[in-house]
């Protein structure tokens, strides 16, 4: 067993503050009183306060959560989907076509990315706006959502399908009560990386967005270039506190659904 050593140890200290030291320090001056926000005048949270009477900022935060959530989700069944095809489709004209297609977002610069998508709404007639994104948002996070869920269904006993199907279930009985529910977390955990990514993103959102639909990000670089507020530093405090209990939640569900397989397991080798 390899121990950790005093250079193991600072590499990893110095990597984390350099992570989230930043991010300390925004949280803690989104409670300075002052307006300067690299001068602390005192705790307050008033622009708290001010933040929830910026219509802006709250209608923004209400396009990205929208095209987030709906685009997280098309992303998750579509890459669902994806992977199972690849994993047990095996060979099959066009496969390396069909892979390559899913894995290109990977690799493509954000930048063609969205502008092929703009000059395909704009060849299309499709006006742009909260479609557009979401659009847009599931056609680069859905390979994300494909590689978590494939690297789950390369390691799945495909012995426990078998055996539903012995006792008499369809295919896609099998697929709903055996397959489903043992891939769970990684559906679970691609659906929140693409939850994470289209609530992140900024430069495909800018090529695909109207005068109707503005994302937080965007929101935020515009207010950016005249100088960072308090309101930005709460509104990402706000952001960071909504990630974090994501990530919580679907660890402790991930954790749940571990455990309750072994649980089963061990049952089924008792029996």
């Amino acid at each position: 067993m390899n121990r950790m050593t005093w250079f193991n140890a600072v590499s990893l200290t110095l990597g984390f503050a350099f992570l989230y030291i930043p991010m300390v320090i925004l949280v803690i001056f989104s409670f300075n009183e002052s307006k300067l926000v690299t001068v602390w005048a005192g705790f307050s949270t008033k622009w708290y306060g001010e933040l929830l009477q910026n219509d802006a900022f709250l209608n923004a935060a209400w396009v990205t959560l929208k095209v987030a959530v709906f685009s997280s989700t098309m992303a998750t069944v579509l890459g669902t989907i994806a992977a199972y095809v690849l994993v047990r489709g095996g060979r099959f004209m066009g496969r390396t076509l069909f892979s390559g297609m899913i894995y290109a977002p990977l690799v493509m610069p954000e930048v063609i990315t969205g502008l092929s998508l703009l000059l395909l709404f704009i060849g299309i007639g499709l006006d742009r706006g909260v479609l557009t994104i979401v659009l847009a948002h599931t056609t680069f996070s859905m390979c994300y959502v494909s590689v978590v869920v494939s690297s789950r269904l390369v390691s799945f006993d495909r012995s426990l399908e078998e055996a539903a199907l012995d006792l008499g279930c369809s295919p896609a009985e099998a697929f709903r009560l055996v397959t489903l529910p043992i891939i769970a977390p990684a559906v679970i955990s691609g659906w929140l990386l693409a939850f994470t990514l289209s609530l992140d993103d900024l430069v495909i959102a800018s090529f695909t967005s109207g005068p109707s639909a503005t994302t937080l990000p965007i929101k935020i670089f515009s207010a950016v270039r005249l100088g960072v507020s308090p309101e930005i530093n709460a509104l990402s405090t706000i952001m960071i506190s909504i990630v974090t209990v994501g990530v919580i939640t679907a660890s402790l569900v991930t954790k749940h659904q571990v455990a309750r397989q072994k649980r089963e397991e061990q049952a089924a080798v008792r029996a």
